[in-house]
């Protein structure tokens, strides 16, 4: 069943066209990656699935729904989470108060469902040691796991996740991955934006790419990296 559907979904900044025409299907319970090079207009394109940016052009179906006029905090209601690029919690509060603010509002539940489902989450993404610590003196990876957390505590149906690997080691990455992979288990479909290749293919089904607002290549990931173009375009690798 279709989850996501995008049709010629166009974005410009001025002269600037930042996503070009793009269309693709999300199946419920697949997981997306999407690459590109720096500028590609990949964090637009969450923007626009989320809300958080109108299209100028093109149209955005979501559970067999037009999405494309609904506002950001609707999308989320509705069940569409993100993580961002850099981590934003809010710093001043606890790990399980940040949890709290996020699904008290990203799903419109009682306090005491509140307080069970953070709870749940924080032991799914191993930050129940770190429940009463304040946000602001988490380690990168410790925020990463916040801001996914942040993002579970909506309910997604669909999870868009913006370069979460960035910044970490190798032993760090895996940790995230183990995460990641239990939560796709669990039936949540993902979109995730990285440039840690070896961190996207070992979750994803399939892979999309991105080059100034257009998409030049889609499907399976091992042979969508082989393709020509993709090695010119994303690689530098002339042929």
């Amino acid at each position: 069943m279709t989850l996501l559907s995008l049709h010629n979904v166009s974005k410009s900044f001025g002269a600037l066209k930042v996503t070009n025409d793009v269309s693709f299907t999300l199946n419920a319970g697949e997981a997306l990656g999407i690459i590109g090079p720096n500028g590609a207009g990949k964090s637009t394109l969450f923007n626009l699935i989320t809300g958080n940016l109108a299209v100028d052009s093109g149209r955005i179906d979501y559970a067999g729904q037009n999405i494309t006029k609904t506002s950001a905090m609707q999308r989320c209601l509705s069940g569409i989470g993100r993580s961002f690029q850099i981590p934003q919690p809010f710093e001043k509060l606890t790990v399980f108060e940040n949890l709290v603010v996020a699904a008290a509002f990203g799903r419109d539940l009682p306090e005491p469902e509140v307080t069970a489902s953070c709870v749940d989450i924080l032991q799914q993404t191993e930050l129940i040691d770190k429940a009463n610590v304040i946000a602001g003196s988490l380690s990168l990876l410790e925020r990463k796991r916040l801001e996914l957390a942040r993002a579970m505590a909506t309910n997604p149906k669909l999870l868009l996740l913006d370069e979460i690997a960035g910044g970490l080691t190798d032993a760090e990455c895996q940790a995230l991955i183990t995460t990641i992979r239990d939560i796709h288990s669990s039936g949540v479909s993902i979109i995730w934006i990285e440039h840690v290749l070896h961190a996207l293919t070992s979750v994803v089904e399939r892979l999309l790419v991105l080059d100034f607002g257009k998409v030049i290549e889609q499907g399976e990931p091992k042979a969508t990296m082989q393709s020509p173009e993709v090695k010119r375009i994303y690689l530098g690798i002339e042929f």
